[in-house]
């Protein structure tokens, strides 16, 4: 299949999804700020009014991550704040550009089968690690196996290989790596055989989980990716240079990148402020050039002021923010419980009361971006007496005649906090329970949820790629980041069966009613859909934020103010 071709058709794919996305938003500031959906939108000068402009002598970005990132290993990276060091300093045979498309990047050329079944990817010649090693197709090959082998077992996003052939037999199911269709021709031709035609593939290329790892470095080193030495090495556009944990990584320009004369940033200094009242006041004092999303959060209270000023940027973003409910409890375990809980919830008045980010209340799992339907979801927000009728029958079939006490567990947010605590005063009016409040640090939060050690947990899913399939298979199986310990064949064949339907609107068919069943399920209390809400400096220019949450740092730069 021609590159060419299938670029153009990605193309028209993606942009008719982000129509979608703006004129299913339903309010006039949303739809003004599509172009903020791709990044700085109207603020972001044409090259014509640049031309007159001269870029900063000082290419100085400074940003705030909010926190420690858990790994900057890309096999076990699973969080936003991790993502947002890896996706400078590593790259993929594909990177997403600044329209949200994939582009060519580690690979300058990709042949793909007639029947889409067979890529083929040339590794660029001049691709090159920080240590001045050549990147080969066969850094690729051992960076996917070593995600693939059950050996590795903190590997959440494993299932983003298995559109390869042989990928899921191997991790689950003790099938042998060597069955897995993944093969090096030569040092600068990786051949990748697929189970079935996987259109978002070259997506999926652009996602860490397929970054390739130096072997000669890391291979017998378990301790590369904890810190910066010399066995950090990378092959993005910036390189990791410091690192004091809990306090500020430091990175700078990769000049051995082979697209360098790109990239105009020299250094990006990313803090780890996670009081958002002092990211905000640094931002205000010229310390930090950017605040809020993607990678940071505005303080409530600002936002109101922010926006009338005119100085926050809002735009549609395709992610979940949502309650997960532990099906082994034996509470959650009950269907008419889940449903109970979850259509006691006001949503609308936490988006206008609390979290004021024009958020959409999220009655459905998949985005409005990918299923219009969305929109209006499954079930009534706020729809009490339902929720009522649903407990009473839930009781009785677990012999109880109140509900007991349960226990509502959020990561340490501000946000996160305040609608904990209004969910927790709907549950008590509406279903007269009470609920005990539980905070933690994000890494503790993150075990205790994987270990199954809470009732109800807040969590949030952004889209890795702008396709239903990537929020609907996060429940295939328990594990991974399917922290609700919930699964049911029947939703297993149905994803199944979407994976072999060639005819997309078949396909997309077949999603919807898996949606279908699993929102009859509820193994979740869906709350809103996100929108991105931040700020920056009228000298930062060429960031861009697509829907799905990429944050490209290689195009942006500083201008003479």
């Amino acid at each position: 299949m021609n590159w060419k071709k299938w670029f153009l058709l990605l193309t028209f794919v993606f942009v008719f999804s982000i129509f979608l996305t703006a004129c299913g938003s339903g309010d006039d500031d949303a739809t003004e700020n599509t172009d903020g959906e791709n990044g700085a939108g109207e603020e972001q000068d044409t090259d014509e009014q640049d031309a007159d402009k001269q870029d900063a002598d000082e290419q100085v970005l400074s940003i705030n991550i909010k926190s420690e990132p858990p790994s900057l290993h890309p096999g076990t990276s699973t969080d936003t704040t991790s993502s947002a060091v890896l996706d400078q300093v590593f790259e993929g045979l594909t990177r997403v550009n600044q329209e949200g498309n994939p582009e060519p990047a580690m690979a300058d050329e990709i042949d793909i089968s007639n029947d889409g079944l067979i890529y083929t990817f040339k590794i660029r010649e001049d691709a090159k690690w920080t240590n001045g090693d050549p990147v080969t197709a066969g850094d690729f090959e051992y960076a996917w196996k070593w995600v693939l082998d059950p050996e590795n077992a903190d590997t959440d996003y494993a299932y983003q290989l298995y559109p390869i052939k042989g990928a899921e037999d191997a991790k689950e199911n003790e099938g042998s790596l060597d069955d897995v269709g993944i093969t090096v021709e030569d040092d600068h031709t990786l051949v990748v055989e697929l189970e079935q035609p996987t259109d978002y593939f070259l997506e999926l290329t652009a996602f860490h989980t397929y970054y390739p790892v130096n072997e000669s470095v890391v291979e017998g080193n378990d301790k590369w990716a904890l810190d910066v030495s010399e066995d950090y090495v990378s092959n993005g556009p910036f390189k990791l240079v410091s690192w004091d944990h809990k306090d500020k990584i430091v990175i700078e320009k990769n000049e051995d990148y082979w697209d360098a004369d790109t990239v105009k940033l020299e250094t990006i200094n990313m803090q780890m402020i996670d009081d958002e009242a002092t990211a905000l006041q640094m931002y205000e004092n010229g310390e930090l050039d950017w605040v809020g999303d993607p990678i940071d959060k505005i303080p409530l209270a600002a936002i109101p002021a922010m926006k009338d000023s005119g100085e926050l940027h809002i735009s549609d973003r395709a992610g979940l923010y949502y309650y997960t409910l532990n099906h082994d409890d034996e509470l959650f375990a009950n269907k008419n419980i889940r449903k109970a809980f979850a259509l006691s919830i006001n949503r609308q008045g936490i988006v206008e009361n609390i979290s004021k980010g024009e958020q959409k209340p999220a009655m459905a799992l998949v985005p409005p971006s990918m299923f219009p339907e969305s929109e209006t979801g499954y079930f009534k927000d706020n729809d009490v007496e339902l929720a009522k009728e649903h407990l009473a029958k839930g009781l009785e079939e677990l012999g109880l005649d109140k509900l007991p006490k349960v226990k509502l567990s959020y990561n340490t947010d501000e946000e996160h906090a305040a609608i904990a605590q209004a969910i927790q005063d709907m549950w008590k009016k509406n279903l007269e329970v009470d609920v005990e409040l539980n905070n933690e640090e994000w890494n503790v939060y993150l075990d205790s949820l994987s270990e199954g050690n809470y009732q109800i947990g807040r969590i949030g899913w952004i889209a890795d790629f702008n396709d239903a399939i990537n929020f609907l298979e996060l429940f295939e199986t328990v594990g991974g980041n399917n922290y609700t310990n919930w699964e049911s064949k029947d939703y297993q064949e149905l994803l199944k069966a979407s994976r072999g339907e060639l005819d997309s609107d078949k396909r997309m068919e077949i999603l919807k009613e898996a949606e279908e069943l699993y929102m009859e399920e509820l193994p979740i209390a869906p709350v809103y859909f996100y929108t991105f809400v931040y700020a920056y400096k009228d000298h930062v220019k060429g960031i861009e934020v697509s829907p799905v949450g990429s944050f490209q740092l290689k195009w942006g730069y500083i201008e003479v103010e």
